[in-house]
């Protein structure tokens, strides 16, 4: 019998399989801020991601967002995005963040820049499996916006591609086993850390002067060790990787019990805001 499957590499057969399964996913594109360049971008979003998902039509997915709108939309918590994904009914939603900004720096007294960040998040679990940061500078802002207008389609192409492979389809961290515990008992001692490392404020969230507030679970077994991590709250522009880093980079000590070590799964919060300098 002959193999038709021979002309095909792996890495090949790998990347059909993904995308047959990404096609089968409902996504959203929102506009939290819903000013005019940012709904100008949408709008060119469509095609690229028409051709790798299901594309929930604009409007209706508007409606149901702006019907279930968190506070903070590009700061959620993982349980505030599940919710606006079932509000929405799709699998996983873009959200759009985009603004022109006037800059001056050493060589330039003045310009201007058009930003796009881009949050691509997994409705089943919450999470931001995908970021991007996209910027382009002119001398007026009108012809910063256009050349970002002008983009936005190859932009696109590219993000839902990373956003196939990224994981659309990953659904929620399975349960740590670990003992149950009265968390209110007195001879109960959480895990601490040995050292404790304040993340750092990205130079990009400085930069765009980000105020948000990080989330991160932690699963800490009977020795200290870090197994896994999840961030339950995002923020993007490099604060969630940054948290992640110096959770991890902390040797810590693990729960104890009546002097037994316990396994346990831990949540941490890191504040971030702009501090100007003197």
């Amino acid at each position: 019998m002959r193999n038709l499957l021979a002309p095909f590499s792996l890495a090949t057969l790998i990347a059909a399989v993904l995308s047959v399964a990404a096609f089968a996913q409902r996504v959203a594109i929102l506009t939290p801020e819903g000013n005019a360049q940012a709904l100008e971008i949408a709008e060119r979003f469509e095609a690229p991601f028409a051709d790798k998902f299901k594309l929930i039509d604009r409007s209706m997915a508007a409606s149901a967002f702006r019907s279930s709108t968190p506070e903070s939309p590009f700061n959620m918590t993982a349980d505030q995005a599940k919710n606006v994904a079932n509000a929405v009914g799709c699998d996983a939603f873009v959200l759009l963040k985009t603004e022109t900004l006037r800059r001056s720096s050493f060589d330039r007294p003045e310009y201007y820049e058009s930003y796009l960040a881009i949050y691509g998040v997994n409705g089943r679990s919450g999470q931001l499996v995908e970021w991007q940061l996209s910027t382009f500078k002119e001398n007026d802002p009108a012809a910063a916006s256009k050349r970002l207008a002008e983009a936005a389609p190859e932009i696109a192409r590219i993000f839902a591609a990373n956003l196939v492979t990224s994981g659309t389809h990953r659904t929620e961290r399975p349960p740590m086993e670990t003992i149950n515990v009265d968390q209110t008992d007195k001879d109960l001692k959480q895990p601490t850390p040995y050292r404790r490392i304040k993340p750092v404020y990205t130079a990009t969230a400085y930069l765009y002067g980000i105020r948000g507030t990080v989330d991160i679970e932690a699963d800490i077994d009977d020795t200290g060790k870090i197994l896994r991590t999840a961030i339950v709250r995002w923020a993007g522009f490099g604060l969630d990787d940054a948290v992640d880093e110096a959770v991890r980079a902390m040797n810590w000590r693990p729960a104890m019990r009546g002097g037994k070590a316990l396994p346990m799964r831990v949540l941490l919060r890191y504040n971030f805001s702009k501090i100007e300098k003197e």
